[in-house]
């Protein structure tokens, strides 16, 4: 009995996150209500609780996962032996972009919802100290790549660059070819895009040395 009661459990809970992740995707985060995700899962409004105490514990649930298999995908792209420093990032940006591309409708809860500033020293949940983290690696691989140290110049070169290719997954995120399909006929004109922000970035960085002779 204790053993089936346990399945039972397990599957109420999975079927909780599955009915959170169908609705967050439809309607968004903000929209959604315990009692509406409860709903869907096929339970009471105060069995929920049992599981998750609010709202933001059944987000953390269902993100922390994916960002974490995504963190590890992306660390390896960014220490890609042999690799030069242009292609370590095209690199790393394919593996972000495909995972916005495989994940619409949910990456932007995964990464916006209850975001804090990139610059926190100390994020106040384990999401934000992954998604700081996410951050952090493509500061620091980019950083090497055009030879900057840490400071304001390079948290500014990393917010652009963020914005670029989360700009480019928002540009496909209602597009109804699949994940696979984009990356296959997308990929050379990603890697073209990060190609030419390499090269703003280092004219820019010359212009700024020449300046200050």
């Amino acid at each position: 009995m204790p053993r089936l009661q346990e399945k039972r459990a397990e599957e109420t809970k999975a079927a909780i996150v599955a009915a959170a992740k169908q609705l967050f995707g439809e309607k968004g985060y903000e929209a959604v209500t315990m009692r509406e995700i409860a709903k869907e899962a096929g339970c009471s409004h105060t069995t929920i609780y049992i599981y998750f105490k609010d709202k933001e514990t059944l987000l953390h649930h269902l993100s922390v996962p994916p960002l974490e298999e995504l963190r590890g995908r992306m660390e390896t792209a960014a220490s890609e032996p042999g690799a030069s420093a242009v292609e370590r990032m095209q690199k790393l940006s394919r593996v972000f972009i495909e995972f916005c591309l495989g994940n619409r409708g949910l990456y932007g809860i995964f990464f916006g919802v209850n975001s804090e500033r990139v610059d926190t020293a100390s994020p106040s949940s384990e999401i934000n100290r992954l998604r700081l983290g996410l951050f952090n690696l493509l500061r620091r691989t980019l950083g090497e790549a055009l030879g900057l140290p840490d400071g304001e110049r390079l948290l500014a070169c990393s917010r652009i660059y963020f914005y670029q290719i989360h700009g480019i997954a928002a540009t496909y995120s209602h597009s109804k070819e699949s994940a696979d399909a984009l990356m296959e006929r997308l990929t050379p004109t990603f890697d073209e895009a990060v190609a030419v922000l390499m090269l703003g970035f280092n004219a820019l960085q010359s212009n700024k040395e020449v300046g200050k002779q």
